[in-house]
């Protein structure tokens, strides 16, 4: 019995001791425990992915994101992974896990500088450390890069605002495999040591601010297999050393400042399948050797100064997908290998000095997909096989000498989208099958020695958007349809047109431009085509058109530019036609017109040579348009007399009545009237007849005062305001410092408030007094899109973009001397309830540099294409939900968000940029829309205005990918 207890007593003690064991194997380490719950108190978790982080849970080595290793002795935290959470905060905490090796915070939104606080006296056990893509700040951590460290085999901190100069001792790091600083801000060299790295296979310091050479003695990082040290100012020239890295895949060293030539050495990379060297400085021929690369899939040299010819040899890359050497000097022949390159896909070649003709048997061999060959010195005809695949869809050959007819061939190429001949020497007929394509979207033909009629045929392009026919020998009547409910712009200008205009004109309700100039047209302008009401641009000169402008004109919502000039138009000009507030620009010259000016609008400062050749007089002996003034009733009694004898007292009276209304409201709304406070005195203007009658002074000065702010910039506030008699609401923007605007800025700005779209808030009216300024904006319920944009789909983001770029479009269309936006950003954007954005027009004060072109910054040869830089900078923001202020505010090194989409779109990988919110659903349905975007986003903001697209061209991409996306 004794014995029995005794064994029992052994038993319980052995399963106590388990238990024990297992309790405290389960539960780990209590400071781990502590550790980690001080990270989860110190972070914000939107998706409540830390949930179960409680000290009541069972045991913390089964919380969320956290593995514990399997111990016997104890168990010990060993990863912490909380990728993709869009969390938010500071994270220290989390390195002084002692026995941590796998640590990935990545996609998310941390914050804040990254610090060891507890010593180190023996090796780390880190060997994954994957910081990307969140904001974290400071000085890349010193402790990280020491022998202390030797353990770690993958550091990833890209796309951060680390700055500072990258540590000398990183050599040290002698186990790293991977290693990505790229999309930050680090200056100054890339240090020496960094070679001592021989088995890093994957090198990353793009998009930051690295100066200087790259190392000589890079090659001996043998198993180097990828090297990305694009978008820095590294100089100097490439070191032939990199011909020793055999090993490597992919050589990227795009955006610097790199000379000489390409070394001969780089033909060493057997395993090479991407070399991008494009913009630099690089000079000399291709080296021969290149053309040794038989693994190569993409090769990109442009916009370099490489000279030379394109040598035969090409045809030995086999493999090659991608062949970009456009932007440079090259001379001779296109070589016909490349017409044998099997699965060449995009030919690039344009802007170089290459003679010749196009290969006969390109496109035969091949699936090719883009060719672009354009402003070269080719010549010869167009091959009959270019669209052999089938899949060609964008064929761009403008500014060459190209001559005969538009092969039929190509006619039949049924997957072409966007084709570009212009100015070439193109004759014959426009082949019929040309006006059938289903998918052409963008048409230019313009500026050759086409003839024949286009009338007689069938047009049917649903997809066209974009046609110009303009500066060529075509003939006949106008055809009265395209064969498309969605043309925007219209040119047949410069041809032997003639006819009447067509009626069914009417139907194209999303026409922005029609450009009918110089042909031979005559007859009446249709009244039907005031149905057009998008139409920003009309112009009808140098032809024989007759009759009287139509009365429908003045209610054309944002006609802006109409050209009347050199016809055989007649009758009085109807006197509301100046009233419409959209119209800036007008020419009327050499026509029949009589009578007199109308005095508002566009004719208040019409210039002299946009009314001559008229009948016309002028009722403001102040007018800039060089007309006599009219006589006044006293100077012509015959005609008084008359009047006397056939108007009643009544209508004489009446008449009279309306007149003084019209002058009255006219003055209200058009000038300038002094009202005096305590501040002074102040020039006050209302441009709408709502707020003149409506609004008062002192409801503006009391928004201002009662201080409800909207939104706030360096040198501007907006407040709400309100009329306490009516209740009507309105924004007013404050301006504190009108010194550092030139008196016709501000005119401007006004002039330009004033204009009606649907994507811009209207301007009602502008108060000044010295150096102060307000200017008075219609109210709508909507939010900044600073607010919002990280809670918007993709198909809102879509809109929003589309909406911005046709309210950039419509302005740039009234450009002659009417401000522009100034700057584009999403400050200025606001968005409705119905998800449509608007933008006020505003001075260009609010100088926040990440928005800014580099000539705007500079103030020199700033044009609509500085503008346009920053449009693409907020289609960055759209894409990435990134903000370029905080991202610049953050590195005080002039880093904008432009150089890192820049490196993020090179890496190919939609998941390191894409906003966090749109990741899964969206990023995966709408992927290739999404890169197309960030596309469209980095060719806006180049570093070279005249590379960058118009606001028309803008508009056109962005809303193919919205069709693609949603239709």
């Amino acid at each position: 019995m004794a014995k029995g207890s005794s064994k029992t007593k052994s038993m319980t003690f052995i399963c106590l001791f388990l238990f024990m064991l297992n309790f405290h194997s389960s539960h780990g380490d209590p400071k781990e425990v502590q550790l980690l719950l001080s990270l989860k108190a110190s972070i914000d978790d939107p998706l409540h992915f830390l949930s179960n982080w409680e000290t009541s849970s069972a045991t913390s080595c089964r919380w969320h994101g956290v593995t514990c290793d399997n111990n016997v002795n104890a168990s010990h935290v060993n990863a912490v992974v909380l990728s993709g959470k869009n969390m938010t905060g500071e994270v220290s905490s989390i390195f002084q896990l002692p026995y941590v090796a796998n640590i990935d915070l990545s996609n998310n939104q941390f914050v804040g500088e990254i610090t060891f606080n507890y010593s180190l006296n023996s090796l780390s056990p880190l060997r994954y450390l994957n910081l990307s893509n969140n904001n974290f700040t400071g000085s890349l951590p010193q402790p990280l890069f020491s022998v202390l460290f030797s353990n770690l085999e993958t550091l990833d901190l890209s796309n951060n605002m680390f700055s500072g100069n990258i540590p000398h001792r990183i050599g040290l790091l002698s186990s790293l495999r991977y290693l990505d600083l790229g999309g930050n801000v680090l200056v100054g060299k890339i240090p020496n040591s960094i070679t001592n790295m021989t088995t890093l296979q994957y090198l990353t310091l793009a998009s930051n601010q690295l100066v200087d050479k790259i190392p000589q003695e890079i090659g001996r990082m043998k198993s180097l297999k990828w090297i990305y040290l694009g978008y820095n100012n590294l100089s100097g020239e490439i070191p032939s050393s990199i011909g020793e890295l055999l090993s490597l895949n992919h050589l990227d060293l795009v955006y610097n400042n790199l000379t000489g030539p390409i070394p001969q050495s780089l033909g060493h990379l057997t395993e090479l399948q991407y070399l991008f060297l494009y913009q630099n400085k690089l000079s000399g021929p291709i080296p021969q050797s290149i053309f040794e690369l038989k693994k190569l899939i993409s090769l990109d040299l442009s916009d370099n100064s490489l000279s030379g010819l394109i040598s035969e040899r090409v045809v030995q890359l086999q493999r090659l997908e991608i062949l970009h050497l456009f932007s440079n000097n090259f001379t001779g022949k296109i070589p016909k290998g490349v017409a044998f390159l099997p699965r060449l896909q995009v030919l690039q070649l344009w802007s170089n000095g290459l003679i010749g003709e196009i290969p006969e048997e390109l496109g035969k061999h091949s699936n090719l997909t883009v060719l672009d060959l354009s402003t070269n010195n080719l010549a010869g005809k167009i091959p009959d096989n270019i669209c052999h695949s089938g899949s060609l869809f964008k064929l761009i050959l403008f500014s060459n000498y190209f001559e005969g007819e538009i092969p039929k061939s190509l006619t039949s190429c049924r997957s072409l989208r966007r084709v570009r001949l212009q100015n070439n020497k193109f004759s014959g007929k426009l082949p019929p099958e040309l006006t059938t394509l289903p998918q052409v979207y963008f048409l230019d033909i313009s500026g050759n020695q086409l003839s024949g009629r286009i009338d007689e045929r069938k047009w049917d392009m649903p997809s066209l958007q974009m046609l110009s026919l303009a500066n060529n020998n075509f003939s006949g009547e106008l055809p009265s349809s395209f064969g498309t409910q969605i043309l925007e712009d219209l040119d047949l200008s410069n041809n032997q047109f003639s006819g009447s205009i067509p009626l069914d004109y009417k139907s194209l309700s999303e026409l922005v431009e029609l450009k009918l100039s110089n042909n031979k047209l005559f007859g009446n302008i249709p009244e039907e085509i005031c149905s057009c009401k998008k139409l920003v641009a009309l112009d009808l000169s140098h032809n024989q058109l007759s009759g009287e402008i139509p009365m429908k004109f003045s209610g054309m919502p944002v006609l802006g530019l109409l050209d009347l000039s050199e016809n055989q138009f007649s009758g009085e000009i109807p006197q509301d036609l100046g009233s419409t507030e959209s119209l800036v620009q007008i020419n009327i010259s050499h026509n029949h017109f009589r009578g007199s000016l109308p005095s508002t609008g566009a004719f208040l400062a019409i210039n002299a040579s946009a009314v001559t050749g008229n009948n016309l007089c002028d009722r403001d002996d102040d007018s800039s348009s060089g007309l006599p003034l009219c006589k006044s009733n006293n100077q012509n009694p015959t005609w008084l007399f008359i009047m006397l004898c056939f108007l009643l007292a009544l209508v004489a009276f009446a008449a009279a009545s309306l007149l003084i209304f019209y002058v009255h409201k006219r003055k209200s709304l058009s000038e300038v009237r002094k009202v005096e406070n305590e501040d002074g005195t102040w020039e006050v203007q209302f441009f709408c007849s709502k707020a003149a009658r409506s609004m008062k002074v002192d409801n503006v000065f009391s928004a201002v005062k009662e201080g409800r702010v909207v939104s706030k910039g360096r040198n501007w506030v907006s407040y709400e305001g309100k009329c306490l008699e009516n209740g009507m609401q309105f924004m007013v923007m404050e301006i504190s410092d009108l010194n550092s605007l030139s008196t016709s800025m501000w005119e401007e700005t006004v002039k330009g408030g004033k204009v009606r779209h649907p994507n811009i808030f209207n301007l009602m009216g502008t108060c000044r007094c010295g150096k102060r300024g307000y200017l008075v904006y219609e109210h709508e319920e909507s939010k900044k899109l600073s607010e919002i944009v990280n809670s918007l789909s993709w198909k809102q983001r879509c809109k929003i973009a589309v909406g911005v770029s046709k309210a950039i479009k419509f302005l740039h269309s009234h450009a002659s001397s009417m401000v522009l936006v100034g700057e584009v950003a999403r400050e200025i954007v606001r968005v409705d309830s119905k998800g449509v954005p608007r933008l006020k027009v505003t001075p260009p004060i609010m100088t926040c540099l990440p928005y800014l072109a580099q000539e705007t910054r500079e103030r020199k040869n700033v044009t609509e294409k500085s503008e346009i830089y920053g449009l693409g900078v907020m289609l960055i923001e759209l894409l990435t939900g990134r903000n370029a202020i905080d991202i610049e505010a953050g590195n005080g090194m002039q880093k904008t968000i432009v150089e890192w989409a820049r490196y993020c779109y090179s890496d190919c990988h939609v998941d390191t940029w894409i906003d966090p919110v749109m990741k899964g659903g969206d990023a995966l349905r709408y992927e290739k829309e999404m890169v197309e975007m960030m596309n469209v986003a980095l060719h806006c903001t180049t570093t070279d205005p005249s590379a960058r697209p118009c606001a028309r061209d803008v508009v056109k991409a962005l809303e193919s990918f919205q069709r693609t996306s949603f239709c």
